[in-house]
């Protein structure tokens, strides 16, 4: 499914992941564009999925909602404003897992914030609520972006959606992100989720506009189950 090539770049030091990835794949961006079928095929694929998704959710909901409001009342559901395709903003939505407001809660805690900073995730988050932490090691925080799948924001499969203030660590590897809308899930996703460290999360994510296809997409959602049951890399 993924160039050898790239699986060995994921070996090499932190510090050089990036630039290997660049050049390895140089001569590859032009073919980054993929064909109208494809495309279509894909759209179909998203609403399909996002429909059968959106009916889950609205099981899950009355008893998540119970549980949230009895731990940490407050909003059932979280919004973020996010990068679309073509650098076009959207707000990604998911299931509260965090206690109300998280955002200053880390920015009053420097150390933390810096890990943030650093990885674009913390490994022991304190602001993660006992709900919250099942519904992430279930993915079932991920089920109200079915709806942002169904309006064309996201696709089932892609890259993450990422916040703008990641973008200047993306360089000139984020007009390659812009070609394709971010997914629900997606290559990193299915290669160790929270156990890759954030370069490693955007060569594989690059891998998979340059190399994205139906087959491909089709893989990536059927070894997506097998993660979320295991809770594999989920934190």
């Amino acid at each position: 499914m993924v160039n050898q090539s790239v699986y060995s770049t994921l070996n090499y030091g932190q510090s050089q992941l990036l630039m290997s990835f660049i050049a390895l794949h140089d001569m590859q961006w032009q073919k980054a564009r993929v064909s109208r079928v494809y495309h279509m095929t894909k759209r179909a694929l998203d609403i399909t999925g996002a429909l059968c998704g959106l009916a889950l959710l609205g099981i899950a909901l009355v008893f998540v909602g119970i549980l949230m409001y009895c731990e940490d009342p407050g909003p059932l559901f979280y919004k973020q404003k996010r990068v679309g395709r073509y650098g076009k903003p959207f707000y990604l939505y998911k299931l509260r897992t965090m206690i109300v407001n998280a955002d200053e809660y880390l920015k009053q805690h420097p150390a933390l914030l810096a890990e943030w900073q650093m990885n674009g995730k913390l490994q022991n988050d304190p602001r993660i609520t006992r709900i919250g932490r099942f519904l992430r090691r279930t993915s079932l925080d991920e089920l109200p972006q079915m709806l942002n799948v169904l309006r064309g924001d996201m696709s089932l499969v892609g890259p993450r959606a990422i916040q703008f203030s990641e973008i200047e660590a993306f360089s000139e590897l984020f007009a390659l992100r812009q070609m394709v809308k971010p997914g629900l899930t997606g290559l990193w996703q299915v290669s160790g989720r929270s156990m890759t460290s954030y370069e490693q999360r955007n060569i594989l994510d690059c891998t998979y506009v340059l190399e994205c296809s139906l087959r491909m997409d089709l893989q990536i959602l059927i070894k997506t189950l097998p993660v979320v049951l295991n809770g594999d890399g989920a934190f």
